[in-house]
């Protein structure tokens, strides 16, 4: 059973986990699941790759008595993909989208002794306009699509909260003025005038002390953590940033009391990072210094629990081990990760690309769904130092025609834009892959590296990788859409790679004929075992030897299903030693 506090950015001490045995209905049949795996995963106790596209969930549940008085917080991290929820037989609201958090006060509902929860979850497994990323439709895994995912995929939990508390908090951190801005919000129930106390500590030091009296619900406060002003200008903190190098993070302690009485009302503990990632002269920099992308492409797959993670440390330990390959960071595919990753991100300093799970077939309905859930994702992950791209669409899928479509070229403007109102503080990618609209990165796809024995492919692909004119040569599609042109940004092959290793022969897979055949060993290219470093050097000194390229995301971290090119095995066990794939990508700094 997942047992952590599951939101890590905004932690109450008080709490209760409802993960565990629920009651499971799928068509006519009633068995026990464990909450929260899907009912697809071995970790659920079902195991079964069900066709309904309606399921439930029910369990009871008591509240402590001590909590009685407060309102009490029922908290969804996410289910796929559509849902309502019952307590009591009393419906208390529902929600829409798969990737995305929720919750509901049911205070009103309880009965302060055993109390009913029923999920009543619709996942139409056939609908391609909802974004469900690499989750496949038909009944067996192939080529690049996987298992499906139906239901609670995340934790579930009560907490009991004050008239008076915390909806959230943002830290937008400023490394050149040395400040960090804190907006957050009061619940609407809360008494004002109240006052906010923050703590803000570095390990044992103490960097900020302070409170305000709100008469708002929402406030903003900014906070000189560099103490740039008292000294003037005449130092550099370099050792307080974040970085994968050096991931230190301020710990924040926030108190709402109640009115201006002095009686605590709520607490949350979070934390933030001082983090600056910017474009200059055609480069990516982090922290105001030129800082190359050492990527890895992580689908958040495990063989026996699918999308959820089967514990904690998994998240912890598929970080330490990319970074003991020489990544810096990873582009996180087709999936909204849990928030736990993104907390091993923050602590053990790993770059996350955070992009969103597409859908298939364009209409301004599935758009609109589309932009609502990808707005809670930016809320959701705000705080977040490692996330440092914001990418939403992904080789064009959901937009197929956008390369002459005009109101597709304007969905994807118009994230592009929310996206940047809505945050300062990162870049942002359009269409990840190629036929981009408006991007802050040229980001662009190629598995085109050639076979083991391909010299001319060779050739081909290191040429093309060294001027901007030929790129579209080892691409499937134009990196750019009808009407726009690359403009100076920084080009990064955010897909790359792909290699599998052979076990026995076969002809040569493509992306079009593993579609056809459902190749159950598959990748963009093969080699034997005994080849694969070299092949792998191979690749990236290619890459490393182009003054053109910023960055690489090699695909991928894991085996997953019948994908065989992932650098860990499906159970994420190291194929290689982790010292010889490092010591390749440790060729740039």
């Amino acid at each position: 059973m997942r047992e952590e506090y599951p939101r890590p950015d905004f932690v109450r001490n008080e709490w209760m986990n409802l993960n565990g045995t629920w009651d499971f209905i799928y068509g006519d049949k009633k068995t026990k699941i464990e909450v929260p795996f899907v009912c697809q995963s071995e970790k659920s106790g079902i195991n079964k790759r069900i066709t309904e596209d309606h399921v439930t969930y029910e369990r009871k549940f008591c509240v402590p008595e001590e909590w009685k008085g407060k309102e009490i917080l029922l908290n969804f991290g996410a289910v796929d993909y559509q849902c309502r929820v019952y307590i009591n037989r009393s419906c208390i609201g529902g929600h829409i989208g798969g990737q995305t958090p929720f919750l509901f006060p049911i205070a009103k509902y309880l009965t302060w002794a055993e109390e009913t929860i029923r999920v009543e979850v619709e996942d139409p497994l056939k609908d391609e306009m909802i974004p469900r990323g690499k989750q496949f439709w038909e009944e067996e895994s192939s080529f690049i699509w996987y298992t499906p995912s139906t239901g609670i995929w995340q934790p579930v939990w009560l907490e009991p909260v004050s008239r008076t508390s915390l909806e959230w908090v943002h830290f937008t951190p400023d490394i050149d003025e040395g400040t960090v801005r804190i907006d957050y919000q009061l619940a609407e129930t809360s008494i004002l005038p109240c006052r906010v106390h923050l703590l803000i500590t570095l390990e044992e030091d103490e960097i900020f002390h302070g409170n305000m009296l709100c008469n708002t619900a929402r406030n903003s406060l900014t906070v000189d953590i560099f103490r740039k002003k008292a000294m003037e200008g005449s130092f550099h903190f370099m050792g307080n940033y974040w970085s994968p190098e050096n991931p230190i993070l301020y710990h924040v302690l926030i108190q709402a009391d109640e009115g201006d009485s002095g009686i605590r009302a709520d607490v949350v503990e979070s934390y933030f990072g001082m983090r600056k990632i910017h474009i200059e002269n055609g480069k990516l920099y982090l922290n105001n210094q030129p800082y190359y992308q050492k990527l890895v492409l992580d689908q958040g797959y495990w063989k026996e629990s699918l999308i959820t993670a089967p514990d904690d440390l998994e998240y912890c330990n598929d970080i330490l081990k990319a970074k003991a390959m020489g990544f810096n960071g990873c582009r996180k595919h087709e999936k909204v990760e849990d928030p736990r990753f993104l907390y091993w991100a923050d602590k053990l300093g790993f770059l996350v690309w955070e992009g969103m799970a597409s859908f298939w077939s364009y209409t301004p309905q599935a758009a609109a769904a589309f932009t609502r859930e990808w707005l809670d994702v930016i809320q959701r992950d705000y705080n977040h130092p490692s996330v440092v791209v914001w990418g939403m669409l992904n080789e064009s899928w959901g937009v197929p025609r956008i390369y002459t479509n005009q109101q597709q070229q304007s969905f994807a403007q118009s994230l592009y834009y929310l996206a940047h109102g809505l945050d300062s503080t990162r870049l942002v990618i359009s269409n990840d892959g190629w036929e981009m609209t408006d991007s802050d990165i040229c980001a662009i796809h190629s598995y085109k590296h050639g076979e083991i024995d391909d010299k001319q492919q060779h050739q081909l692909f290191a040429e093309c990788l060294r001027k901007v004119e030929n790129l579209f040569f080892i691409m499937e599609k134009l990196p750019y859409a009808k009407g726009f042109c690359y403009s100076g940004q920084p080009i990064v092959l955010t897909e790359c790679g792909g290699i599998r290793i052979k076990k026995v022969k076969s002809e040569e897979n493509t992306r079009e004929n593993a579609m056809q055949a459902g190749d159950q060993e598959w990748g963009y290219t093969s080699v034997p075992d005994t080849d694969f470093l070299e092949e792998y050097e191979r690749l990236i000194h290619t890459i490393y030897d182009s003054d053109l390229i910023n960055g690489f995301c090699y695909t991928q971290l894991t085996d997953v299903e019948q994908e065989s090119n992932g650098l860990l095995t499906r159970d994420h066990r190291y194929k290689f030693k982790p010292e010889d794939i490092r010591k390749i990508n440790d060729r740039k700094r």
